[in-house]
């Protein structure tokens, strides 16, 4: 297994530390040859309009979306990764999209940076209660047939699975949660 954090912007560190935790070493990926190798993908939180004009300039979003395809590599998005695995995009300003994720999602849903909060949720596939943050974060609005609902938090969806695609609303990094990290790298 070779693991990479895309690292672009956005919480790239903050993902490696809870890989090393759990004794997985990563690598942080900028370019097409750090990405040839990898099995799993971490697309972070952080800025989606930059991180989407990033993979669609540098020609990685094609790349990451041809192996997914072949199901040579799996990913996970948090936040504005979600955001990018994403079908469809509501809110301002759309990104560009990957468009890996059969499913709808609304940028910003939570509000504000300034109205961030954390929360004790329970994820179907692992141990009954887990602390994750909801910076800035998105709201899945619509999910396809293929999409299963992992986690919800106040009725709305904020971990989904669909194959080897695994992504979230929240931040399960920067409360140093592992749950979700050891989830991914099963797929």
């Amino acid at each position: 297994m070779t693991v990479g954090v895309l690292a672009v912007h956005g919480d790239f560190s903050e993902h490696r530390s809870v890989l090393a935790s759990l004794d997985v070493e990563s690598r942080e990926i900028r370019t097409l040859e750090d990405l040839a190798p990898l099995t799993h993908l971490i697309i972070p939180g952080g800025e989606s309009t930059v991180m989407g004009g990033f993979l669609e300039r540098t020609g990685m979003g094609k790349r990451i979306q041809k192996r997914v395809a072949e199901g040579s590599l799996a990913v996970f998005g948090t936040c504005a990764g979600a955001i990018l695995l994403t079908k469809k995009i509501t809110g301002k300003l759309p990104p560009h999209s990957l468009k890996l994720l059969d499913a709808t999602i609304e940028r910003n849903a939570y509000g504000t940076q300034h109205q961030s909060f954390e929360a004790s949720i329970t994820v179907l596939v692992v141990r009954p209660k887990i602390t994750v943050a909801f910076i800035r974060a998105p709201r899945f609005t619509k999910m396809g047939k293929s999409v299963s609902v992992l986690a919800k938090h106040n009725g709305d969806p904020i971990l989904v699975r669909q194959g080897r695609i695994l992504a979230s609303t929240f931040h399960p990094e920067v409360t140093g949660e592992t749950a979700i990290h050891a989830l991914f790298l099963k797929l």
